[in-house]
Order: structure tokens, then sequence, then C-alpha cells
């Protein structure tokens, strides 16, 4: 793949991107496998870091942020509620819907599960790169970045 194309030269920015898809798709892959601590499926996992990070929310624009159907995330929010991931509250606007949000035990289980993810790429890093190697993906995680910022 990529290593090939380098050594024949500058890589295309299409050989580049092809690489980079692949590769990101297996790492967010490995990265979403469910660890056996962690009692959540992934998108009931994906939710629960959205109401984390975006605070509380309806059913339905849930729903579409994380394009599914409303009644796949009424089943989502339903298995959460269940492990007392979420809360639902009235909605103050509509009094026909209700606003969901996550409890401290929702706050804690995704903490955790984002510390495993972590844990496991730090200590594979450790293992596998030496110091340039780390230098290097460290300089191509700055890349990323900086292309992510400009599709936004």
């Amino acid at each position: 793949m990529y290593e090939e194309s380098v050594r024949s030269g500058d890589p295309t920015a299409e050989q580049v991107a092809a690489d980079l898809t692949a590769v990101v798709g297996r790492l967010l892959r490995r990265l979403r496998t469910p660890s056996p601590d962690c009692p959540l499926t992934p998108s009931q996992r994906a939710v629960l870091a959205r109401l984390n990070s975006e605070g509380p929310s309806t059913t339905a624009a849930l729903a579409r942020a994380e394009y599914v159907r409303p009644q796949s995330m009424r089943l989502t929010l339903g298995a959460l509620e269940k492990q007392g991931m979420v809360a639902r509250t009235p909605d103050p606007d509509d009094g026909r819907q209700s606003v969901v949000s996550v409890t401290d035990a929702g706050r804690t289980t995704i903490a955790e599960a984002r510390a495993t993810r972590q844990d496991w790429l730090s200590q594979t890093i450790a293992g596998e790169l030496d110091g340039a190697e780390r230098r290097t993906l460290a300089e191509a995680a700055a890349l990323l970045e900086r292309l992510v910022e400009k599709g936004e």
C-alpha cells in the first residue's frame, strides 16, 4: 500500500486518501470493539457519548444525529435507561416529548470505556513503535487534525 508508493516517489493524493481511509476504518473498528468490562453496545456507547459531550436531547434529535430511525433510537435509549445510564424528563417546550440526559452512572461508564480504549492504544504504541516512529505518528496526527479542521 502506502509504503510501496513512498519508495517509488511521492504518492498521489488519491493513493494517500485510499490508504488513510482503509487504515483509519480498521483503527476505528478496533477502538469500537466492545470490551468485556463495558456493558454497552457500540450504538449505545455512541448515543451515551453524544449525550455526554453535547448535552440533553430529544429522541428525534438523537435519531437524526445518529442517522437511525426514531424507533431504533427509542430501543437504544430504553436499554440505556434500564441500565441507569440515561434519564428522561418532560420537554419544557413540548409536553409530548421528553428530554434525555446522561446520568452520573452513564458518565462514569463512558469515561471508563474511553480509558480502556486509550490504554489499549497507548500500550500498543509503546510496545510497537520506537521514539522516531512515535514522533512520526504524532506529526501525522497533527496533519490529520489540520485536514479535519478544513472539512468543518
